[in-house]
């Protein structure tokens, strides 16, 4: 049943993210929150941690409950402002901070990349996916660096791959006659099929992923 809610949840979330025009405030979080969190956590969503309501992923301990609505005030505050000047870097460095942060009980990677995709809209580019099955190679030891060293350059990295494969997603499909696999390609055009998957994953090839499954043009050349 959680599993139910979570997607229709994240799908009604989705549709507000995708025609809202709000700018990012803690009134947006704590709404987004609460529409993610119903029929799964009632009694959190909604609202920041407080009192004792400690919270600890792996061996990273979120912020104590008494300072987060402030940590978050200073997080929003900052990503407004900057540093970092570029898009993509402050779009990372807030994820880093709030994931650390961890301000809620429940769901705080599901609407921290929510708010991710609202940022990037909000900077003129494409949502992204962080895909379950890449999470622990790619996403969560980029979170666990800034926890660490409050370093967020993994985190940039990653993001500005999906952000190039969402790119390349969309003029793809808006230009071209067929999409085909990326295997399948390599094969016609006689490039291994592990070479290919690895420029995929670079993005130095204009291939995405649908379904969990490498696509590209049946056109492209190199």
């Amino acid at each position: 049943m959680r599993e139910i809610y979570e997607a229709s949840n994240l799908a009604r979330v989705t549709d507000d993210l995708l025609t809202s025009t709000e700018q990012l405030s803690v009134e947006l979080i704590l709404r987004w929150h609460r529409e993610l969190l119903t029929g799964i956590r009632d009694d959190a969503a909604g609202r920041f941690r407080r009192g004792d309501e400690w919270v600890r992923v792996g061996s990273h301990l979120g912020a104590n409950p008494a300072f987060v609505a402030d940590l978050v005030d200073q997080a929003l505050a900052r990503y407004r402002t900057g540093p970092p000047d570029g898009a993509i870097e402050r779009v990372a460095w807030f994820h880093c901070e709030f994931e650390v942060i961890h301000p809620f009980v429940d769901g705080n990677g599901r609407i921290g990349r929510v708010l991710m995709n609202q940022q990037l809209l909000a900077e003129g580019l494409p949502p992204v996916i962080v895909r379950a099955r890449t999470r622990r190679s790619d996403y969560y030891p980029a979170l666990d660096e800034y926890a660490r060293t409050d370093r967020y350059d993994s985190l940039i990295r990653l993001l500005a791959l999906l952000v190039l494969e969402a790119l390349h997603k969309r003029l793809v499909l808006l230009t071209s006659r067929e999409v085909i696999p990326l295997a399948a390609w390599a094969r016609k055009v006689g490039m291994r099929g592990t070479v290919a998957a690895n420029r995929a994953k670079r993005q130095t090839l204009p291939a995405f992923r649908m379904r969990d499954r490498w696509m590209i043009s049946a056109d492209h050349r190199e």
